[in-house]
């Protein structure tokens, strides 16, 4: 028995356990959460309202709102370096040798070493977000020109990034992208399409999404909030109680309603079931829609704000940040009933999953 129990352990060892790291608003810190508990916090992680956490091997980087980019060890929770970009960063991309970052204030883009030295500094003049990597390019939006520009890196590393193409008047004010494939996607705030770099062919064209009764959708919220599951896409209304489906060639399917207007949609890991917040009155609920039958079947009410959601990999479990009230709500997505509360986290909302 006891060998069985050894070799169970290793094999746990193997494969590591999940582990959450939750971004505490406004303590400029990070709760970590593991087997259910909080067992530490990161502390002095600067303005972390809308702070966002990525993982790249065994570093942990996250983005603040004040413009830092501080790398941790997510194993230890140790802070190991910090770089400050501007006084206001967007977001980034991590890659094998390099940490690239959209900046608002100062109007560049920085190019950091993974131990976040400064590797060169791009100046365009115009906010930049939508931020992406695909083979040796880094793409960007450039809101305030209208532009969207594509570098590649040298292989000579002097200088790290030039510029091998750019696209002008794309659309107006573009926010937001996201990688799908070969095709790096943008949004506009006042333009009744998406534009869509094929990044094999190099060549710009716009995609008209349309709704019910072929009304134009013109404003999406971030990219971050669509889902992309298979043959579908489910993209939260704006100012309407309904998300939105379409195929993966943005046909448009059908709208679900909703109890509010939806703000964040999250796919589980097997796509079977999709993850619904809102805003405004409904600030304190989540829907969950079947995705084969398109419709609401299950619906939790909290007693302060959801912000975010993220699904265990690992286990039956949907983990959501209650704001208010200073707490992690488990789901169990067995018989989806609420499984246990984690407190201990102050402000918490964005939750990040990392396996050692």
């Amino acid at each position: 028995m006891k060998k069985w129990i050894l070799v169970l352990g290793f094999i746990g060892s193997l494969f590591g356990e999940e582990k959450f790291f939750i971004v505490e608003r406004e303590s400029s810190s990070l709760a970590i959460v593991e087997e259910g508990k909080v067992t530490d916090h990161i502390k002095n992680m600067k303005d972390m309202n809308h702070g966002v956490v990525k993982f790249y091997g065994k570093d942990g980087y996250a983005i603040t709102r004040d413009g830092y980019v501080l790398r941790f060890n997510p194993q230890t929770n140790q802070i190991l370096n910090e770089y400050k970009t501007s006084k206001s960063a967007i977001g980034f991309v991590v890659e094998e040798d390099f940490v690239a970052v959209a900046n608002y204030d100062d109007k560049s883009v920085d190019i950091l070493s993974k131990e976040l030295k400064p590797i060169q500094k791009i100046v365009t003049n115009s906010r930049n977000v939508g931020i992406k990597t695909y083979k040796d390019y880094l793409i960007f939006a450039q809101m305030d020109s209208d532009k969207l520009t594509i570098l590649k890196r040298n292989p000579k590393e002097k200088p790290f990034f030039t510029t091998f193409k750019e696209f002008e008047n794309v659309g107006v004010m573009p926010f937001d992208a996201m990688i799908d494939n070969q095709n790096y996607i943008v949004g506009f705030f006042k333009s009744p399409y998406f534009g869509v770099i094929d990044l094999e062919k190099i060549d710009f064209s716009q995609i008209k999404i349309l709704a019910q009764n072929n009304q134009p959708v013109l404003k999406v919220p971030h990219f971050g909030f669509w889902s992309l599951g298979g043959k579908q896409v489910f993209i939260p209304a704006v100012g309407d109680n309904k998300v939105m489906v379409y195929d993966e060639k943005f046909n448009f399917i059908k709208n679900i309603t909703t109890v509010g207007l939806p703000v964040f949609t999250s796919l589980s890991p097997d796509k079977k079931y999709l993850a619904v917040t809102f805003s405004g009155e409904k600030f304190p609920i989540v829907q969950i829609i079947d995705t084969k039958t398109l419709e609401v079947f299950k619906e939790f009410s909290f007693d302060g704000k959801v912000l975010h959601l993220r699904w265990s990999e690992e286990k039956p479990h949907l983990y959501i940040s209650v704001n208010d009230t200073n707490k992690l709500a488990v789901i169990n997505t067995n018989d989806w009933a609420l499984s246990k509360e984690i407190f201990n986290i102050q402000k918490p909302s964005g939750i990040f999953l990392y396996k050692e």
